[in-house]
This record gives structure tokens, C-alpha cells and sequence, in this order.
């Protein structure tokens, strides 16, 4: 037998049969027993003591006379027998009487015969009373017995039924179906199983998912700059402006390398959540080491870089990835910002979430656009990006960074300039 839910009602079905016989047995032996019933036990005993006194007083004559006043009274015929079962008034041999008397049945038959011992084994007294004939299981039994099995079956499901589903989403997974998950509410041992199965199927999703983007984004992004190596390598063969085709190489050979360092970032950040170790950060002293670093590159652009805080400010994260996600974000702001102008970095906090606000003065997205701009390679027509040597993966390294401290990231034009606002839970934990 492979079924858990056949194994399971069979047991369930097995326990009730065996209870229900055993209350049966008890019944028929304690209550469907007159012998075993007080006031009548007292009453057989007394009449089985003055149908031995009219014997021993009056002989048979009298004891058949007091036998008929019993038999009138109990509506049974009434025998008294020496010990070996023989009839004190007729002689006849009542000895199978007193075995039927002595035995105790499951069902009542059509006798009812009580045998009783008196005079210290002298005497058998002997009712004979006609009986019914009577199912082993009366209606009102196999109603009971009915509804028990039909909850038995109903619990037997109610246990199996996660099984089930988690089998099937176990299957569909296997096939290659990486959306198939149990989707149990249930709060119990079945239900922590389902969804331990369910966390399991997001992060493999997600393994997936993000190799086929990462082996997508390559073959896309690599195929240009290997072009323009090719015709720059050609060029140098040639001999015809040899210093710019080596400058050309090296360029493409920069972008190359940078590249696959973005790409490599925001794969691992996908496919490696539960890595992510999440301690307390001072997010003022943070920010300002991250505008430290970014400084050389606003000033070689002459540009000033700020930072405006309220004083300490503490949150859970990682600090790696939150570097990643506020220096992707204050180079994208240098990278677009006009000369002589500032790139405004304001940090906020209330009780419950850290806001790192950075701001540019350039020229902007269109507002149709803004949302797409944390896709990867995602780039705006004529923009802000086609001369910067920019992948279009910046912000989708800070985007996901923040989502995995349960936060969220958004950007807005301020006319002129644009705003990119990062908000972090101060008590989050980075999650998948």
C-alpha cells in the first residue's frame, strides 16, 4: 500500500472497528447481562433462596408450586436442578441449560438463560426467559458508526491534501516549470513544509532567471564594443593611424572590463541574497566616506559634491551592497551634471526609515521614461548617457541593492536636474 491516504483511514477505520466492537463486548456483557444487574442479582437471589427452602421444607410438589409463582413472576420458566443438572420436579437433564446460562453472547438470541449457583454449589437455580433476535449493529449504532467513518475520512484528507500539492508543485518544478510553488496557508508542520519548498523555488527561480539575463545581457552588450575592437585592431594592422587605433583598443578594452565588473555585480546580487550579512551601519559617517571617494571624480569634472545630514543616523544593512547602491547613484549624478554646478546629497530619517537623497543639476529624463531607467542597459534616447561611456547598469545595481533591504528607489525631475531618492527601513534585514 503507497497511498499516505489509504495508510491513513485504514489505521483511522482500524482504531474505530476495534473501539466500537470493545464497547459493544462491554455492553452486552455488563449491561445486556440481567444477571449482572444489581436490584435484578438481589431478586434472582432471593427467589432461588425460597424455591430451595420449598424443596428442602415440602418437597417436589411444593417446589413445583413456588417455580410456577417465579415463572409468573419473571415471565420465564424456572427450573431448580441438583449440581449435576438433573430437574428436582421432573428428573429431566437441564445441564445444557446451565451452560447456556453460564455463557455470556456478544447478541442476544432467542433464549435468555440465567443460571445461578446456590446453597454453596447444592443447587442450580435456572431462569429460561424467551428472547428477540437482534442485529449485531442496531440502526442508531450504524449511524454512529457511519458518521465516524465519514469524519475519518475527512481528516484522513485533510492531512493528505498538502501532500498532494506539494508533490504536484514538486513535479511541475521538476519539468521545468520554476513558477510552480504549494501556495499552502496552512499554519502547521505540513504548511512550514510547503513553504520551505516555496522559498526554496524562488531563490532556484532566481538563480535561473538571472543566469539567462546575465548570458542575455553579455551576448548583447559585449557584441558592440568586440565590433568596434575588430576594426580598431584592422586599422592597426594597417598602419594608417596606428595611435588612434591603439587608443580605440584600449578604450574598448576599458569598456570591456567595465562591463563585465557591472554585469558580474548585478548578478551576484541577484543570485546571492541569503549571503548578505546585515549589521548596524551609521549611515551619516557612511555616506560621507562614499562622497569622500566620489569627490575626485565631481571635481575633475568641476563640479561640488555635498552632503547634508541630521546628525547619526543608524540602520540594519549590508554595507557593501549599500555602497553599491549610493556610489552608483552620486557617480550617475557626476556623470550627468553641467560643469560648475553641484551634486546635492541630503540624508533625512524619522523613526521607522533612512531617505539618501541625490540630487543633479542636468538636464534630466523625460517623464515617460523615468521608471524604465533602473532597467539594466536600459539608456534614454539622446541623453543623458551616449557620450559617458555609461553601460546603463548603475542604477540597476543601486535599484536592486536597495530592494534587498526592503526598500525602494525612485526618481524624479526637480527642473532642472533630477532626484534620486533611496529609502531603507532602519530596522530591515536584507532579504530574497
Amino acid at each position: 500500500m503507497r497511498s499516505l491516504f489509504a495508510k491513513i483511514l485504514l489505521w483511522f477505520l482500524a482504531t474505530i472497528a476495534m473501539a466500537f466492537v470493545g464497547l459493544n463486548v462491554l455492553v452486552v456483557m455488563h449491561f445486556n447481562d440481567p444477571a449482572r444487574q444489581t436490584p435484578l442479582s438481589r431478586a434472582l437471589s432471593y427467589q432461588a433462596q425460597r424455591a430451595r427452602v420449598a424443596y428442602e421444607t415440602g418437597g417436589k410438589e411444593t417446589l413445583k408450586t413456588d417455580l410456577t409463582r417465579i415463572s409468573a413472576i419473571f415471565q420465564s420458566d424456572a427450573f431448580l436442578t441438583d449440581p449435576r443438572g438433573r430437574d428436582l420436579v421432573t428428573g429431566e437433564n437441564r445441564s445444557d441449560q446451565i451452560a447456556a446460562g453460564r455463557r455470556r453472547f456478544f447478541v442476544r438470541t432467542i433464549r435468555t438463560v440465567v443460571a445461578r449457583k446456590i446453597d454453596n454449589g447444592r443447587y442450580w437455580f435456572i431462569l429460561d426467559a424467551p428472547g428477540e433476535d437482534a442485529p449485531l449493529f442496531p440502526t442508531a449504532q450504524l449511524t454512529v458508526l457511519s458518521a465516524v467513518v465519514l469524519l475519518a475520512y475527512l481528516l484522513a484528507r485533510y492531512l493528505t491534501s498538502p501532500v498532494r500539492s506539494l508533490q504536484s508543485a514538486v513535479e511541475r518544478f521538476g519539468k521545468g516549470d520554476f513558477s510552480a510553488r504549494a501556495g499552502s496557508t496552512r499554519t502547521d508542520e505540513l504548511g512550514q513544509l510547503a513553504r520551505t519548498f516555496d522559498q526554496m523555488a524562488e531563490r532556484i527561480q532566481n538563480l535561473m532567471a538571472a543566469q539567462r539575463r546575465l548570458l542575455l545581457d553579455i551576448s548583447h552588450e559585449l557584441r558592440s564594443p568586440l565590433a568596434r575592437l575588430n576594426v580598431a585592431v584592422e586599422l592597426a594592422r594597417t598602419g594608417e593611424n596606428r595611435d588612434d587605433a591603439l587608443d580605440r583598443i584600449q578604450k574598448e578594452s576599458d569598456r570591456l572590463n567595465a562591463l563585465v565588473g557591472e554585469l558580474l555585480q548585478v548578478t551576484r546580487a541577484e543570485v546571492d541574497p541569503q549571503a548578505l550579512h546585515a549589521q548596524p551601519i551609521r549611515l551619516d559617517q557612511f555616506l560621507q566616506g562614499v562622497v569622500d571617494d566620489c569627490s575626485i571624480e565631481a571635481t575633475a569634472r568641476h563640479c561640488c559634491l555635498t552632503l547634508d545630514g541630521p546628525g547619526p543616523v543608524t540602520v540594519q544593512g549590508d554595507p557593501e551592497l549599500l555602497r553599491r547602491a549610493s556610489e552608483n547613484v552620486i557617480r550617475n549624478a557626476i556623470r550627468f551634471a553641467p560643469p560648475e554646478t553641484a551634486i546635492e546629497v541630503h540624508l533625512q530619517a524619522d523613526s521607522e526609515t533612512a531617505r539618501i537623497r541625490v540630487r543633479d543639476y542636468g538636464p534630466g529624463v523625460p517623464e515617460q521614461e523615468r521608471s524604465r531607467i533602473f532597467e539594466p542597459f536600459y539608456r534614454v534616447e539622446g541623453d543623458r548617457n551616449r557620450g559617458s561611456g555609461d553601460v546603463g547598469l548603475g542604477l540597476a545595481i543601486a535599484r536592486r541593492a536597495i530592494e534587498l533591504h526592503q526598500g525602494r528607489v525612485e526618481a524624479r525631475n526637480a527642473h532642472p536636474g533630477l532626484i534620486v531618492e533611496m529609502e531603507i527601513p532602519r530596522s530591515a534585514h536584507p532579504v530574497s
